[in-house]
């Protein structure tokens, strides 16, 4: 019998040189292959003799503890994915994840932020010092962009063009794109190049566009540190991540009527599907404002 650890090592290397995912997408299938695999040798099977029946009862199981069905839906769409691997590479004869469906989901709307709130927070970051400026500018880079927070933190001087005022990001799957910036994070931009980033590299050399104190590219750990930090100086109580700013870039677009096929290029969404969830966004701040402006509201 195959080692079950070189299986899942092999389906992976695939994934990778097949749709390009990150080292976190790639940790996350790992992670739960792996809790499937620890419950199925806890019943006497493991990932190459597990039928539909393990699964469903696998599925039970993440149920009854508790776990949410986006989870679980997650969960049997990483099984599904690595037994339809396993049959193309001729290792199983069927899939025993085809004929499991998946949980239902209700689509929640991502978390956002107020056009004053997001103003509130840029404004907090008002220190002349390296790391304020520096953290100004990434802020206000994030909020004109709609970037992820991997694709800004892992940004590059030469993906900067000062002069057209365009980034150039490549983005899942190896997909490049270019966005525009604005004149905001484009002055701050200038700023911070001519003078802060000088300051925190203090001679070192380094490629990366953000660096950290110690002149390596900083992590998004640390960003969102950074970002929790002007937060509460900013006095928001709302809870807040990078990704917060990317919903709200394109929740305040489609509010001032921008297209959503413009949103969806900007975003560097594959599927107008997974942009269209920012539209119940807009739908439900007009609801708010017809009801609390309207005099029959």
């Amino acid at each position: 019998m195959a080692d079950v650890s070189s299986v899942i090592d092999s389906y992976l290397s695939a994934l990778w040189l097949e749709k390009g995912l990150s080292n976190n997408s790639l940790s996350a299938y790992r992670r739960d292959l792996c809790a499937f695999e620890k419950w199925l040798l806890e019943q006497g099977r493991d990932l190459l003799t597990a039928d539909a029946v393990a699964v469903q009862s696998y599925l039970a199981y993440r149920y009854e503890t508790k776990a949410s069905p986006r989870s679980v839906s997650r969960a049997l769409s990483c099984l599904r994915g690595f037994y339809g691997h396993q049959v193309r590479e001729g290792k199983l004869e069927e899939n025993p994840v085809a004929t499991v469906s998946s949980p239902k989901l209700g689509r929640p709307l991502p978390k956002t932020l107020t056009e004053a709130d997001v103003e509130s927070l840029l404004e907090a970051a008002a220190d002349d010092d390296a790391l304020a400026v520096r953290d100004r500018t990434m802020l206000e880079l994030l909020y004109a962009t709609g970037l992820r927070v991997s694709e800004l933190t892992g940004l590059t001087l030469n993906q900067i063009n000062l002069r057209q005022g365009i980034v150039r990001v490549m983005g899942k799957g190896g997909r490049e794109r270019l966005v525009p910036m604005g004149e905001e994070a484009l002055e701050w931009l200038r700023r911070f190049i001519g003078g802060a980033r000088s300051d925190l590299l203090a001679g070192r050399q380094s490629d990366s566009l953000f660096p950290s104190t110690r002149g390596n590219a900083m992590t998004r750990q640390t960003f969102w540190h950074r970002i929790k930090h002007w937060a509460n100086v900013a006095g928001i109580e709302k809870p807040l991540s990078p990704h917060t700013l990317r919903h709200a870039f394109a929740t305040h677009l489609l509010n001032r009527g921008a297209d959503l096929r413009v949103v969806q290029l900007l975003l560097g969404h594959r599927d107008l599907s997974t942009t269209q969830i920012y539209t119940h966004i807009a739908q439900s701040r007009m609801k708010e404002l017809h009801t609390e402006h309207h005099p029959r509201g």
